[in-house]
């Protein structure tokens, strides 16, 4: 039986866009030039960098991993991860731990800010870019006096198919 035509066939495919982020409180953190924010209720701790022990022919983006209380925990640097121009580990340099999909993961960040409190009105809608643009964790930005806060779903980020550190559970999938 033949596929059905699709009127994008060959074009880049888009996936739907994710949810608007719901009010609530951020965690939020630099990468980069860029500051991002997710939900607070992710965050199990924040530590300081300490170097992970490497896995042989991980991708460059997990660092390896930590024993953080009996458990074995992966460090992804997000800076990699997200393709940031500079990465340098200093004295402001965190792994921000985290538990998504019954898994803890840490994330290596530039550095953590605050915990913001955003009301819905303060979240807006990502606009469209690029169909070649990842952007699938984005959920929305929020201006937060002067500054500009990236919304992400940290679920969506670890659970994608190229980290392969947690399993999306069957609803999702």
């Amino acid at each position: 039986m033949d596929a059905p035509h699709h009127p994008t066939a060959g074009a880049a495919t888009r996936h739907p866009a994710p949810a608007l982020a719901s009010a609530g409180e951020f965690l939020s953190f630099r990468l980069g030039a860029e500051e991002y924010g997710i939900d607070i209720l992710h965050v199990q701790e924040i530590r300081s960098f300490e170097e992970p022990t490497r896995i042989a022919n991980a991708p460059s983006f997990i660092k390896g991993v930590v024993n953080l209380r009996g458990v074995i925990v992966p460090v992804v640097d997000m800076r990699i991860k997200l393709g940031c121009e500079k990465v340098e580990y200093n004295g402001f340099t965190v792994t921000i731990v985290i538990s998504v999909h019954d898994r803890v993961i840490g994330l290596v960040v530039d550095s953590v800010s605050d915990v913001i409190e955003l009301a819905q009105d303060q979240i807006k809608p990502v606009p469209p870019i690029s169909t070649s643009l990842d952007a699938d964790f984005i959920t929305g930005i929020a201006n937060v006096g002067e500054r500009m806060l990236i919304l992400a779903d940290i679920g969506a980020l670890v659970g994608s198919a190229e980290l392969g550190l947690v399993n999306a559970p069957a609803a999702l999938q």
